[in-house]
């Protein structure tokens, strides 16, 4: 099973890296999957240790994405890395081992710490959609500019009818950092 995740890892010097990850999840095995170049790739590399964060709070993909990043970390209890301070649980993992590929390297990890923090309520529509449109972005140059028009007009029918204060700012940020990257493609 494929999960939308905030992945968090720290280099060396203990600078903490956010990123939104989509990760294979079997128990307490995990794969991350980042595309090269990555710092999430770097990082894990470097550390050996992440932790998963699960959040309903899109803006923290959305921002990632289009650098509004300011969010709260706390340090993680049993490896050295962070968690975000909202989150509704999270997940340390330690790297056992590596698939490399040219192109998108397996990252084999193993659950050492789980945590819920708060009960998970549900995903509406609009969050949904800005998960999608996150992930749109994130892979703008590998998709044609119709197929990404076509896909924002059908995300956008649910978002419309779902959307509360948090998935509106994310999405805002979302479409427009997608109209400035189709305009410089041009």
């Amino acid at each position: 099973m494929i999960q939308e995740t905030i992945v968090i890892t720290e280099n060396a010097a203990g600078e903490p890296h956010v990123a939104p990850m989509g990760i294979h999840a079997a128990g307490d095995e995990f794969i991350i999957l980042p595309f090269r170049p990555s710092t999430t790739l770097d990082n894990i590399i470097e550390t050996k240790v992440a932790t998963i964060n699960y959040t309903d709070d899109v803006r923290v993909f959305a921002g990632c994405l289009t650098n509004h990043h300011d969010w709260v970390l706390e340090k993680a209890q049993k490896i050295s890395g962070h968690t975000l301070q909202n989150t509704l649980a999270h997940c340390e993992v330690k790297l056992t081992h590596i698939d490399d590929d040219t192109v998108r390297p397996k990252l084999y990890c193993q659950a050492v710490h789980r945590v819920n923090h708060q009960p998970f309520a549900g995903f509406n529509r609009a969050q949904f959609s800005v998960l999608e449109a996150a992930i749109l972005l994130s892979r703008i140059d590998r998709i044609s500019p119709a197929k990404i028009n076509t896909e924002l007009e059908y995300l956008y029918i649910g978002f419309h009818k779902t959307a509360g204060v948090k998935e509106k700012q994310a999405w805002s940020w979302i479409t427009h950092a997608i109209e400035q990257k189709l305009r410089e493609k041009k």
